[in-house]
C-alpha cells in the first residue's frame, strides 16, 4: 500500500527529502538553547562575568534565529511536498477511473469515488505532511533532549524512563480506541455524498413532487450520524491533553523536588535545574507530537486503504493483445448472450439473447421499464462485457477490437445524457457531418433549417465548407434542438 501511494510523490521527492533535513537542524538548535541558557546562568550571571554572558547571549540569539529559519524552511517544503503529493495522487486516481468500465463504477458508486478523491486524499495529505515533519521532529527531539538531560544529571534523568512509557502507552491506547470511529465516519461520508448527489441530480423531480421536507429530513439524519461519530471520536482523542499535562507536571514536580535537595547539597546548579525542566518539557512534548501523528496516521490509514482500493481496481474490460482498429461494416450479432451485474447466472438481466442485424437496417426494441433494453445496447460499444455469449460488430467479437477504435466507430446515445452549456465546434461538425452523410440538409440552408444551440455564436463557415453534400437533394427539413437536460 505504501509503495503504491509513494509513486504519486514523483516531482516532489526533493521537497520531501529536504523537509527532514531542515527539521533535524531545527531540533539541534532547539536542544542547544537550554544548554546555553544554563551556562549563562551558572558561568555568567552567578559569577558576574559580563563578557562571558554577552558572548553566550549572542550565540543564544544566533541559535534561536537559526532554529526559527530551519523551522520555517521545513514548514515550507513540507507544505509543498504534501500538496504536490495530494495533487498527483488525486490525478492518478482520476486518470485510473477513466479506464473503469460501468461495472467498476457501479462497484464503488460515484458518491464513494467523490469522497475518495476529496476527503480521503486530504486526510492522506495531512498525514504525509506530519510524517515527513512532525514524525521526524518528535523522535529526534526525544532522543537529543534525553541525551542532554542525561549529560546534566543521570539520576534525575531516570524520571523520564518512567514517564515516557507511561505516557506512550496511554496515548497508544487512546489512539487505538478512537480508530474504529474514524473508519465509520468515512463510510457515513459516502452515504452523505450519495444523498447530496441524488438530490441535486433529481432536483426537478423533488420539487415536482414536493419532497423537499423529506429530503431535508434524510440529509439531517445522515449529517447527525456523522456528528455523533465525530463527537465520540473527538471525546476519546481529547483525553490526550489531560494525560499529557498530568505526566509533564508530575515529572516537573519530581525533578524540582529532587533537584532542590541536590542544590542544597551543592551537587547541582540553578542553571542545570532550569535546563532539566526545559528538557523535560521537550521530551514529553515530543511524545505528545508523536501521539498526534499516530492519531492522524490512524485516521489516514482508513483513507489510504480506500484510495488504494481504487488504484488496485482493474477494469473488467480487458484489452486484447492484438486489437482490431477498424470495423468492416455495421452488422451486429448477439449469439446466446447473457448478462448479470453480479456475475451470477441465476441473477441474469439478459439471458440467451440472439439477434442478427444487417448493416443498414433500422431496428426498434420495445420493452417495459427495467427490461434491460439499455443494457442490450450498451454491450455493442462494450460499455459492459457479456457474462456468457458473444457480441459481434462487423463480424468480429467486440472484445477483439481496440476499445477506443470501436467506440469511435459505434455511436451510442445513452438514456442519461449530459448537455454541455457551450458545445464546441467539433461537436457541431460531427452533427453536421452526420446530417450531410444522410443528404438531409443543404449547406446554404443549414443554419436556417436547423436550430442548433449557440450556432449563431460561432463562425460555422469552415464547418459548412467541410460538410459539402454528396448530393444536393434535401430529403427532409429537419429541426435539431438540444435535448432537455
Amino acid at each position: 500500500m505504501i509503495k503504491k501511494l509513494l509513486r504519486s510523490v514523483r516531482a516532489y521527492k526533493t521537497a520531501s527529502l529536504l523537509t527532514p533535513i531542515f527539521v533535524t537542524f531545527e531540533v539541534i538548535m532547539e536542544v542547544l538553547i537550554p544548554f546555553f541558557m544554563s551556562r549563562i546562568i551558572d558561568m555568567g550571571l552567578e559569577q558576574n562575568n559580563l563578557s562571558y554572558t554577552v558572548r553566550l547571549g549572542v550565540i543564544l540569539i544566533i541559535a534561536a534565529i537559526a532554529s526559527l529559519c530551519f523551522g520555517a524552511l521545513s514548514g515550507k517544503y513540507a507544505a509543498k511536498a504534501s500538496a504536490g503529493f495530494a495533487k498527483n495522487l488525486r490525478y492518478d486516481m482520476f486518470h485510473h477511473v477513466q479506464d473503469f468500465s460501468f461495472s467498476n463504477i457501479d462497484k464503488f458508486s460515484p458518491a464513494s469515488l467523490v469522497t475518495r478523491l476529496t476527503t480521503d486524499v486530504t486526510n492522506v495529505q495531512n498525514a504525509y505532511q506530519m510524517i515527513i515533519r512532525v514524525l521526524i521532529r518528535g523522535p529526534l527531539m526525544l532522543v537529543f533532549a534525553l541525551i542532554m538531560a542525561m549529560g546534566i544529571n543521570m539520576k534525575l534523568s531516570m524520571i523520564f524512563f518512567f514517564a515516557i512509557p507511561f505516557l506512550g502507552i496511554g496515548l497508544f491506547l487512546i489512539a487505538i480506541k478512537a480508530h474504529p470511529y474514524f473508519e465509520r465516519v468515512f463510510r457515513t461520508y459516502d452515504v452523505l455524498n450519495n444523498t447530496v448527489q441524488e438530490n441535486l441530480s433529481a432536483i426537478r423531480v423533488v420539487k415536482a413532487y414536493v419532497r423537499e421536507d423529506f429530503e431535508d429530513k434524510k440529509f439531517y439524519n445522515i449529517s447527525d450520524k456523522v456528528y455523533h461519530q465525530f463527537r465520540t471520536a473527538e471525546k476519546i482523542i481529547a483525553l490526550n491533553a489531560p494525560l499529557m499535562q498530568f505526566t509533564i507536571y508530575t515529572a516537573i514536580l519530581l525533578i524540582s523536588w529532587m533537584a532542590a535537595k541536590m542544590i542544597v547539597g551543592s551537587t547541582m546548579t540553578t542553571g542545570q535545574l532550569m535546563s532539566m525542566i526545559v528538557y523535560a518539557t521537550q521530551i514529553l512534548s515530543s511524545l505528545m507530537m508523536l501521539s498526534m501523528v499516530f492519531v492522524m496516521i490512524i485516521m489516514a490509514e482508513s483513507s489510504a486503504n480506500r484510495i488504494v482500493e481504487v488504484l488496485d481496481e482493474e477494469s473488467d474490460l480487458k484489452k486484447p493483445a492484438h486489437p482490431l482498429n477498424s470495423v468492416a461494416d455495421g452488422s451486429i450479432d448477439f449469439d446466446n448472450v447473457s448478462f448479470s451485474y453480479v456475475n451470477d447466472p441465476d441473477k441474469s438481466a439478459l439471458k440467451d439473447i440472439n439477434i442478427h442485424i444487417h448493416s443498414g437496417e433500422t431496428i426498434g426494441i420495445i420493452g417495459g421499464t427495467g427490461s434491460a433494453k439499455t443494457m442490450l445496447v450498451q454491450m455493442i460499444p462494450r460499455l459492459y462485457d457479456t457474462t456468457t455469449g458473444q457480441v459481434r460488430v462487423g463480424g468480429k467479437d467486440v472484445r477483439d477490437y481496440d476499445i477506443e477504435s470501436l467506440r469511435d466507430q459505434v455511436s451510442v446515445v445513452l438514456q442519461k445524457t449530459f448537455c454541455s452549456p457551450a458545445p464546441s465546434k467539433k461537436t457541431f461538425a460531427g452533427v453536421i457531418r452526420m446530417l450531410r452523410m444522410k443528404n438531409w440538409l443543404q449547406p446554404a440552408s443549414l443554419l436556417r433549417q436547423t436550430n442548433l444551440y449557440a450556432a449563431s455564436r460561432m463562425d460555422m463557415t469552415p464547418i459548412l465548407n467541410r460538410a459539402e453534400p454528396t448530393s444536393p437533394v434535401v430529403r427532409n427539413n429537419v429541426s435539431v434542438s438540444p435535448a432537455p437536460c
